[in-house]
C-alpha cells in the first residue's frame, strides 16, 4: 500500500493542499485508490496487499460478527467515508460504532466519532497511520485507535485521555489476546489475524 500526497486529482479547478473539503472529496475518481483528506490535505492510498485484506477479514471474523449476532455494534471497512472534525473525510481499514450510537449512520456515511478505529500497516504507509491519523484522530474524539503491525505481528492500542491525547500505546504480540473498551466481552486472539494466510507478502 501506498500513501502519496496528490498535486493533482481532478479535472477543473484543483484545491490546494490545505484547501481539499468533503464536497471535493465526493468529485473524486471511483479508480479504485482510497482518497482521505486530513486537515485539509488530499492523501491518495493505493490497493492494499493480500495479507492486508486477509487481517481486515479476521477483524470481521472475530470482532464484527460477534458483535452484531450479540446486537452490540456495527462494524464497517474500507471502502467508507468516516467524516469528523478535521477528518473528512477518512476511509479506515475497520471501524466499529456501538449500537446505541447507531444515529451516526447516515446519507452513506459515518458522520461522526467511531467507537473504536483499526488501521493496518505497510512498509510504505507506517507514518500516514502512526503519526498523521494518530494526531487526527485524537483531536477528532476517536476514544480508541488501534494499528495492527503485520511484520511485527502485533498490535499497538492507544486510548483517548483526558487531555485530549493517546496515552502509552498497549503492546499485544500474537501470543495475547486482547479486548477493546468499546467491546469488553469480545477477545481478539492476535495470532489468529495472521495464520493460514496464504501469501504474507508486505
Amino acid at each position: 500500500m501506498t500513501t502519496l500526497v496528490l498535486a493533482a486529482a481532478t479535472t477543473g479547478a484543483i484545491p490546494a493542499q490545505g484547501a481539499w473539503t468533503y464536497a471535493d472529496w465526493e468529485q473524486l475518481p471511483d479508480d479504485g485508490n482510497r482518497y482521505e483528506v486530513v486537515g485539509g490535505v488530499l492523501y491518495m492510498t493505493t490497493a492494499p496487499s493480500n495479507f492486508h485484506q486477509w487481517i481486515v477479514q479476521a477483524l470481521v471474523e472475530y470482532i464484527a460478527l460477534p458483535a452484531r449476532q450479540q446486537g452490540l455494534a456495527y462494524s464497517f471497512f474500507a471502502p467508507i467515508g468516516v467524516l469528523m472534525d478535521g477528518c473528512d473525510p477518512v476511509q479506515p481499514d475497520f471501524v466499529v460504532i456501538r449500537r446505541e450510537r447507531a444515529h451516526i449512520i447516515r446519507e452513506g456515511r459515518i458522520r461522526g466519532v467511531p467507537d473504536l478505529i483499526i488501521e493496518v500497516l505497510s512498509p510504505s504507509n507506517r507514518t500516514y497511520d502512526e503519526q498523521t491519523k494518530r494526531a487526527a484522530y485524537a483531536q477528532a474524539g476517536v476514544p480508541e485507535y488501534a494499528l495492527i503491525d503485520p511484520a511485527a505481528r502485533a498490535l499497538c492500542l492507544y486510548h483517548l485521555t483526558d487531555t485530549g491525547a493517546y496515552g502509552e500505546a498497549a503492546y499485544a504480540t500474537a501470543a495475547d489476546s486482547i479486548s477493546f473498551a468499546c467491546l469488553p466481552d469480545i477477545s481478539l486472539p492476535i495470532a489468529a489475524l495472521f495464520a493460514g494466510a496464504p501469501d504474507t507478502t508486505l
